[in-house]
C-alpha cells in the first residue's frame, strides 16, 4: 500500500472553518461538552472579535451534519444544517456563545423533523419556548463584564446545559443517526450510500427518511460534505496534486471532484489551495 499523502490533521473545527491565513479579527475559545451531554452536544465555541470601523471579517464554513445554537449580544438562534458554504460576516466589537449539537440532537430541541430547518435559522425562542429566553438572558448576563473570560464562558456553557438537560436521554433513533453519521464521517472508503445501508441493515428508503427527520438532508449529501471536507483540508496544507486529491476521495476523475468542490465553495480547488495554503 502507498503511503498517504494527508496533511497535517486539523481537529474537528479547524477543517470545517475555512479561516482565511492572517486573519486576526477573533480569538476562538473551544471547550468540549460534558460527558453527561454525550450523544446530545459536541462542543461549544466562544468567538470574541473585534473588526476596525469599516471593515469586515467573513467566516466561511463547510458546516458539519448538525444543527447549532446560538446567542450573542445582538441574537439568539437555532441553525439547521446549511448544506452549502455557510458565511457569517464579523464586524464591529462583539461575541457569540455557540453549541454544537450531536446529530441527534436537533429533532429533539425542534421537537419534530428538522427538514423546516434546512439552510435557514429561527429565534431560539420559537424553539425553547421560554427556556429559550431565560438561556438567552442568563448568557448575556455572564458574557456583560468580560467576555474573553473563563469564568464567563463557564456561566454561559452551564447556561446551556441547564436548557438542555431536559432533552436527555437521547432516544434510540437519535442514537442511530449519530452512528450513522461517525460511520461515514470516520471512513474515507464509504462513498456510496449502498455502504451505508449494508453496515446498519437498513434499506435505502429507510435510511433517507431517517436523515432526512433527524438532520434535514440526504445520505448522499453527508458522504459529499465529508469528502470535500477532507479535500478542503488536504489543499490547505499537503501540496498533493489535483487528480491524487481527486482519487483519494474516491472521485472517478479530477473534473468530478472540481465540479463538486466549485459547486459547493464558489472557488475551483486550485484557487481555494492558493487562497488558503
Amino acid at each position: 500500500m502507498e503511503p498517504d499523502t494527508a496533511p497535517r490533521r486539523l481537529d474537528h473545527v479547524e477543517r470545517a472553518h475555512l479561516r482565511s491565513p492572517g486573519d486576526a479579527s477573533h480569538v476562538l475559545h473551544r471547550y468540549d461538552a460534558p460527558p453527561e451531554f454525550a450523544g446530545l452536544l459536541e462542543r461549544f465555541w466562544i468567538p470574541v472579535w473585534s473588526v476596525p470601523p469599516g471593515r469586515e471579517a467573513p467566516q466561511q464554513v463547510l458546516q458539519y451534519p448538525v444543527t447549532l445554537l446560538v446567542v450573542s449580544g445582538d441574537y439568539a438562534r437555532f441553525y439547521g444544517v446549511v448544506p452549502g458554504l455557510s458565511t457569517t460576516t464579523l464586524t464591529g466589537d462583539g461575541w457569540a456563545v455557540g453549541v454544537m449539537c450531536a446529530p441527534a440532537a436537533g429533532a429533539l430541541v425542534a421537537r419534530g423533523s428538522v427538514a423546516p430547518y434546512t439552510d435557514r435559522h429561527v429565534p431560539l425562542a420559537e424553539v425553547l419556548g421560554a427556556g429559550g429566553e431565560r438561556l438567552t438572558a442568563r448568557v448575556r448576563a455572564a458574557m456583560a463584564a468580560d467576555p474573553a473570560s473563563p469564568a464567563a464562558h463557564g456561566e454561559a456553557m452551564a447556561a446551556f446545559g441547564d436548557a438542555l438537560r431536559p432533552l436527555l436521554p437521547v432516544d434510540a433513533e437519535g442514537d442511530l443517526v449519530n452512528r450513522v453519521v461517525a460511520f461515514v464521517e470516520g471512513d474515507r472508503e464509504v462513498v456510496r450510500v449502498a455502504q451505508v445501508c449494508a453496515e446498519f441493515g437498513l434499506s435505502e428508503r429507510a435510511l433517507q427518511r431517517l436523515v432526512r427527520r433527524r438532520l434535514g438532508l440526504t445520505p448522499k449529501w453527508l458522504i459529499q460534505r465529508r469528502r470535500l471536507q477532507e479535500a478542503a483540508e488536504r489543499l490547505r496544507g499537503s501540496g498533493t496534486p489535483l487528480a491524487e486529491v481527486a482519487a483519494l476521495l474516491g472521485y472517478a476523475d479530477q473534473p468530478h471532484f472540481s465540479r463538486d468542490f466549485s459547486r459547493v465553495t464558489g472557488m475551483t480547488p486550485g484557487a481555494f489551495a492558493a487562497r488558503y495554503a
